[in-house]
């Protein structure tokens, strides 16, 4: 019915603390930062009324990890939808990119090659391949973080040609030691691309679970055992093996995160409308059964 859906737009902050303690508040859902939906946790924690169920979607500090059998054509094109697409406004998009030493050189040659071709302007030019950011704040918190990368990374790449009027956000990416080096998500285009040896794949899987971000992970290697390692080691809600990460299909491929990156349930999987609901169980004498009203039904009530 069309009454049970109402969209309200409004400041965040304002409408959020109106309704987040509300006492009729049955349950939110939310898709944002992980530092709002803390927010989110506290103000229904400590509200008066019944306990309300949250269900949470934040961001991630997510990776894609590369080995040495990987494509580096198909690689830098995954690379540069899933960093750069939406000017990197996704939570499940690219932010940290693992290159295995032995093919390193050639995927960055090549990725240095693809950023250069990257049109940033209007979304409404069908020549733009990249628009801007949401606000002057996201623009400035983004520029903030390029200059520390200046002096504590390496530049490989970065687009010239930027409009100066507007949120635009020159997309770059960056090479650093470790991914320890970003404690927070940095929503925008920047890419930020470390290599690694073989023999430290473990490692690298540490470090990434080390982040407590678990949204979306992506691998490319031909070798199915390296795939499958880091696909059973990797504490993530979403892996994606040779393709890009980005785009998930809800209904088809379920999404959401775990740890600083969401609740558990997956929208589009089998469990996340039951997150709303809560479920009744009928007992009879010391025999307990569901609620399902067709099946009480039909059972004796002798059993």
């Amino acid at each position: 019915p069309q009454e049970l859906l109402q969209c309200v737009p409004g400041s965040g902050p304002i409408l959020g603390d109106v309704f987040c303690n509300d006492r009729r508040l049955a349950g939110v859902a939310f898709t944002g930062s992980h530092k709002t939906a803390h927010k989110i946790a506290m103000d229904l924690a400590h509200r008066r009324g019944p306990i309300a169920s949250f269900i949470a979607e934040t961001g991630g500090q997510n990776a894609m990890i590369v080995d040495s059998t990987a494509l580096p054509e198909q690689v830098v094109k995954d690379v540069i939808r899933s960093a750069f697409g939406s000017a990197g406004q996704r939570c499940s998009a690219l932010r940290v990119l693992y290159l295995q030493e032995d093919i390193a050189e050639e995927v960055i040659r090549l990725l240095k090659g693809a950023i250069k071709e990257l049109v940033v302007g209007n979304p409404g030019d069908p020549a733009t391949d990249i628009g801007p950011v949401i606000s002057m704040q996201a623009k400035n918190a983004l520029h903030a973080h390029s200059r520390y990368l200046k002096s504590n990374g390496k530049l490989i790449e970065k687009v010239e040609d930027v409009p100066e009027e507007g949120f635009y956000v020159a997309p770059a990416a960056y090479e650093i030691k470790s991914i320890s080096e970003l404690e927070d998500e940095h929503f925008g285009p920047i890419l930020h691309v470390i290599r690694y040896r073989n023999a430290d794949l473990d490692t690298v899987i540490e470090d990434i679970n080390n982040t407590d971000f678990g949204l979306t992970l992506s691998v490319h290697s031909r070798n199915p055992e390296v795939s499958g390692l880091i696909a059973r080691s990797a504490r993530v809600g979403n892996v994606y093996i040779n393709r890009d990460q980005i785009g998930a299909v809800v209904g088809v491929q379920p999404f959401g995160g775990l740890a600083r990156s969401g609740t558990g349930p997956k929208a589009g999987g089998p469990d996340y409308v039951r997150r709303f609901a809560c479920e009744r169980t009928v007992s009879i004498n010391t025999s307990a059964i569901g609620g399902n009203a067709e099946l009480l039904r039909k059972r004796p009530t002798e059993e």
